[in-house]
């Protein structure tokens, strides 16, 4: 089995997109968020091959979620000694790290593999609708 290079893709195009979280439910937002950065978007998309697309949120503390979801949702951390696993819910992760939020849920829809920090890294949280990246010229993406 031969592994395919598409020919379509050029490594020197990168391009930034800008997309509004203000009220986009969490989880359908993270899933287009993680479609972008896997260019799944792209016909020539290769799932060896690293996608060079930027994603800025702005407003990325202003997330809707369900009710039962903010309740019912639990983060989990374990320090590494043993009874010392940590619990958070949704609703104290939104009023303590808002944005660790976001980058968590897409983070988990993305390929578990050496790419995935790649990917991450290319993901831009701002809590404003203001940001530093004018001088790539991104492209507003309503989702």
């Amino acid at each position: 089995m031969k592994t395919i290079m598409p020919k379509q893709i050029q490594w020197n195009t990168r391009k930034w997109y800008i997309v509004d979280a203000n009220n986009q439910t969490l989880w359908r937002l993270a899933t287009q968020i993680a479609v972008i950065l896997k260019w799944k978007n792209k016909v020539s998309f290769a799932p060896h091959v690293d996608n060079w697309d930027y994603v800025v949120v702005l407003n990325a503390d202003k997330i809707a979620v369900t009710w039962k979801k903010i309740t019912d949702k639990v983060y989990y951390k374990h320090t590494g000694f043993l009874g010392h696993l940590r619990e958070t819910t949704l609703w104290e992760m939104l009023n303590k790290k808002p944005l660790k939020v976001l980058e968590f849920a897409v983070s988990w829809m993305l390929p578990k593999n050496k790419l995935r920090a790649n990917m991450l890294s290319r993901l831009k949280l701002v809590n404003w609708t203001e940001h530093k990246f004018q001088a790539q010229k991104p492209e507003l993406i309503s989702l």
